[in-house]
């Protein structure tokens, strides 16, 4: 239930919640991109023990870096930043356990404007085409412009439950069950290696026409957002020393036209990046995926973005503003919305750092069998080498 309260005389705001169902109207579709409609929000989080002992005002600063410091100074003045339920004053200092409610203008980052298609529906399990850029379920910045809130918004499909993961900027069959239950069984055969995973791949160059298998540990470094491949030395001395988790994958090509090559990519394990760092090994990166087609990508840090979002940002569009138009007609949206003078993301329509359009990878799951069910997706266009 949304809840309503006063910011000023003349305006009143609706505040969300993560109780508050995505709905059709909020998304907004313009030259191939999905926004979603900005909306106020209320983000709770409880004192963490390191926190303790810091003023409201440096703990903000301090650990959500992507807004200033006179931001949060006004937002505790305003009382759009609340400790227990109450206005403090700027000085005030947290104790552990606290809570704290931002009470935010909240911007979703935008997503390629392609269809959630449904494949497969039973009565406990639902089967869909993921498009790329569209990450699985709410995380991060995301919540109504990912896979589980665009299936409720459009279809009214809730609860859904995501069996496996799937990056956000690949594509393909996304198992969802309708019950925790289902889920359940499903990851404990995923767990026990009773499930079989197929993708497939755009990869550069001429790939050996015999199968491949990649043994090779993964370092996932989440401050980078990439994983690295960790192997032992030449003498074949020990692998016990690596920091990073076992893994291996199976490739084998299906065809190739001498500039690319179409590779099939059989995980056995799961890890971060998996597929995308182990063809990187072989000599044979995805064909699109820039980051790691590129050793490092230097605007990520600079800009805090993700290293998926930095090695996009190259062929990314200029901002849509909320007031350069995107009320034009032929859009069928109820865009009740309004430019919030306390916002660091008004006029524009996404936040920061997010402009939407991304190229989805080469890179899409086709298949996943177990011990007594079979799921599959149709092959992307791009897996036709003409």
């Amino acid at each position: 239930m949304s809840v309503k309260r006063k910011r000023e005389e003349d305006m009143e705001i609706v505040w969300q919640t993560p109780a508050n169902p995505p709905q059709r109207h909020d998304y907004i579709h313009r030259n191939g991109i999905r926004y979603v409609k900005p909306y106020y929000f209320e983000f709770i989080s409880h004192v963490k023990n390191r926190w303790a002992g810091k003023t409201i005002v440096d703990l903000f600063t301090d650990e959500f870096k992507g807004r200033p410091r006179d931001y949060y100074e006004s937002a505790v003045r305003s009382g759009r930043i609340q400790v227990d339920g109450q206005k403090v004053p700027v000085s005030y200092v947290v104790q552990s356990s606290q809570k704290i409610s931002h009470f935010l203008h909240r911007h979703e980052p935008p997503v390629m404007s392609w269809d959630v298609e449904i494949l497969c529906e039973e009565p406990d399990v639902l089967t869909v085409c993921k498009p790329a850029s569209v990450p699985v379920h709410p995380c991060g910045q995301y919540r109504k412009n990912t896979v589980v809130g665009i299936l409720q918004a459009e279809y009214g499909l809730a609860p859904l439950f995501p069996v496996h993961r799937l990056d956000r900027l690949v594509s393909g069959l996304l198992i969802l069950a309708r019950s925790a239950s289902r889920a359940d069984l499903f990851r404990q055969q995923i767990e026990s290696g009773e499930v079989q995973k197929r993708y497939i791949a755009r990869v550069l160059g001429v790939f050996p026409d015999k199968q491949q298998i990649v043994n090779a540990n993964i370092n996932y470094n989440a401050r980078e957002g990439r994983s690295t491949v960790e192997v032992g030395d030449d003498q074949g001395n020990s692998t016990a020393s690596l920091k990073g988790k076992a893994a291996c994958t199976k490739f084998t090509r299906i065809s190739t036209n001498g500039k690319h090559s179409i590779v099939l990519c059989e995980p056995v394990t799961g890890r971060t990046h998996q597929i995308r760092v182990h063809l990187q090994y072989t000599g044979h990166p995805i064909a699109n995926d820039m980051l790691y087609l590129s050793e490092f990508v230097s605007i990520r840090s600079a800009e805090g973005l993700s290293a998926d979002r930095a090695a996009a940002k190259l062929c990314s569009p200029q901002p849509i503003s909320l007031e350069n138009g995107i009320s034009d007609a032929g859009n069928d949206s109820n865009e009740d919305f309004s430019i919030d003078p306390m916002c660091t993301n008004c006029p524009n329509l996404g936040p920061k750092g997010y402009e939407g359009n991304e190229e989805g990878l080469w890179l899409h799951c086709v298949k996943y069998s177990g011990p007594d069910w079979i799921y599959e997706c149709p092959h992307p266009d791009w897996a036709s080498l003409s």
